[in-house]
């Protein structure tokens, strides 16, 4: 996955800038003593889901949060949260820090703290093997059924893109990704806009009906977004990050989890 220097530079700016904000207004490093409070949407394989027993959260983004609760010292509590609500969540005081495969942009940055990058992603444009449609753009979906997770930046992508070309989609928005996939799988929808990442938790799975057909977009990465103002926290989570980087737990967590170096680049 390429990665625009522009993007990293505007993170790093955006941080520096946040350093001569106020000290998190609940008085503390975190909301609950020793405990490092997550909130993340628990159905976002690979970044973030169930094992098989329904209740043990797993994933990319749970082992980075464990390791970061590690580094300071913490316990980790996560609190599934639905996607629509999550940002709110961070808010109000509902949890310390969002890890969840939350990409950084300037229109966030403006209202919530952000981590430096930990991960690279892309969004892609996935169908079914034996699709006779292969869109390599997005103006080739012209006329399908498009489909992805409402309210991520795959919607804002798409929105956009609809709104600038006048190009008629059949849009078919779910507050699941995995609703995306099951329904291409039943050849309800045409074609996925989706993450790099979750793409590659399908696309691995043995005997799976999909492809991709295109990267429409590769300038994305995603980082920990924290309340507005909350700067010990965020300097902390830095430097944990920092030091999971320097010991080589970064990369061997995505090595096992996407079989591949996709944080190296955003370093």
């Amino acid at each position: 996955m390429k990665l625009k220097k522009a993007v990293i530079a505007a993170i790093a700016l955006a941080v520096l800038v946040q350093g001569s904000c106020t000290k998190s207004s609940s008085g503390g490093l975190t909301i609950k003593p020793g405990v490092l409070s997550v909130g993340m949407e628990i159905g976002y394989p690979p970044m973030e889901y169930y094992d098989t027993d329904g209740k043990t959260p797993i994933g990319f983004d749970v082992e980075i949060a464990k390791a970061l609760a590690a580094k300071l010292g913490f316990s980790f509590e996560f609190v599934d949260t639905a996607w629509d609500g999550i940002f709110a969540g961070v808010e109000t005081d509902k949890y310390d820090c969002i890890i969840s495969s939350v990409t950084y942009n300037e229109e966030r940055a403006a209202r919530y703290n952000f981590t430096k990058p930990y991960i690279a992603n892309s969004q892609l444009l996935v169908v079914r093997k034996d699709s006779s449609f292969k869109p390599k753009t997005m103006e080739e979906t012209q006329g399908l059924r498009l489909t992805y997770q409402a309210e991520t930046t795959s919607d804002e992508l798409a929105t956009k893109w609809i709104e600038e070309s006048g190009t008629q989609v059949q849009v078919f928005e779910y507050d699941k990704v995995m609703n995306c996939f099951d329904e291409l799988s039943l050849n309800r929808v045409d074609v996925i806009l989706v993450d790099s990442v979750v793409a590659a938790e399908y696309l691995s799975r043995p005997g799976n009906p999909y492809e991709i057909t295109a990267e429409v977009s590769n300038d994305e990465v995603l980082a920990i977004c924290l309340k507005k103002g909350n700067q010990a926290l965020t300097d902390a989570l830095n430097k944990a990050l920092d030091e999971l980087y320097a010991d080589g737990t970064l990369q061997k967590t995505s090595q096992e989890v996407f079989g591949t170096d996709v944080v190296s680049s955003v370093r």
